[in-house]
């Protein structure tokens, strides 16, 4: 497989806008009180007040905290931020490494879990949908957030297969029979495997997830309905650049993608 490239860009005029008006703004765009999350969505971290340039990534990890420092970022807007529930509290170790160089060179911290897989056309979900071709037909599961439509013409489970190896530039998961005629496919990126017997319900030939369980491999042979893992990574690089590109074009501000690779 061919590999991604480390950087893809969106940039525009450089323009500056406020910490706070950028907060508001994606606020209103991706409706965070909507959701029961895992963890905050929005403003993690505060940073400095004037925002030019605005570096996003899928994870807020060491690496992507220190390539926004090299190209002198002022936000970090990311899929996965901090703070989740179920993990240790405590600014120890890696945490205080990774508060430490955003504190010290003034950077904020926006992160949106569930808003940014939700949202109707910059979600994960709906921008998957659109590298792959698929047309979107409905919402299901808990707060609705997985997505599921129809392929453009009746296809073979491992040809749909390829297309997303070759879309993803990852080698996905197959389980099921390779020779099973897909039509209607249900899909819920990143770690969405207990969304399989939601989807089970809405009639699709195939469930799209990042990752898989265990349990969801038996599901998939006892139902008959096939499973694609494509990776949590994979899956969920394209709702933040989409953010990313209507920022720049809605503010004037520079905006890069930044991709840390990731085999998950």
């Amino acid at each position: 497989m061919q590999k991604m490239s480390p950087k893809v860009s969106t940039v525009s005029a450089v323009s500056t806008l406020t910490r706070t008006v950028l907060r508001d703004y994606l606020e209103a765009l991706l409706q965070p009180t909507r959701f029961r999350d895992y963890c905050p969505n929005g403003l993690q971290v505060e940073g400095r007040s004037e925002v030019r340039r605005i570096v996003c990534g899928v994870t807020a990890n060491q690496a992507l905290i220190d390539a926004a420092i090299a190209t002198k970022a002022d936000a970090i807007l990311v899929h996965h931020g901090w703070f989740w529930k179920s993990e240790d509290g405590t600014v120890t170790g890696h945490r205080k490494l990774r508060m430490a160089s955003l504190l010290a060179h003034d950077i904020n911290l926006f992160a949106y879990h569930l808003p940014l897989d939700a949202h109707p056309e910059l979600g994960n979900n709906a921008q998957l949908a659109v590298r792959l071709g698929w047309q979107i037909t409905g919402r299901f599961g808990e707060q609705e957030i997985g997505f599921n439509g129809v392929l453009p013409a009746p296809t073979g489970a491992s040809e749909v297969a390829k297309h997303v190896a070759k879309t993803l530039r990852r080698e996905p998961l197959l389980i099921g029979d390779p020779d099973k005629i897909i039509t209607r496919i249900a899909w819920c990126t990143g770690g969405a495997q207990s969304y399989f017997e939601a989807a089970l319900v809405t009639g699709a030939d195939m469930f799209v997830s990042g990752e898989i369980s265990e349990q969801t491999v038996h599901l998939a042979r006892e139902t008959g309905m096939s499973y694609l893992a494509a990776g949590h990574h994979a899956t969920e690089r394209y709702g933040v650049q989409a953010v990313g590109a209507q920022l720049a074009k809605t503010f004037g501000v520079e905006v890069e993608y930044i991709d840390i690779d990731n085999p998950a």
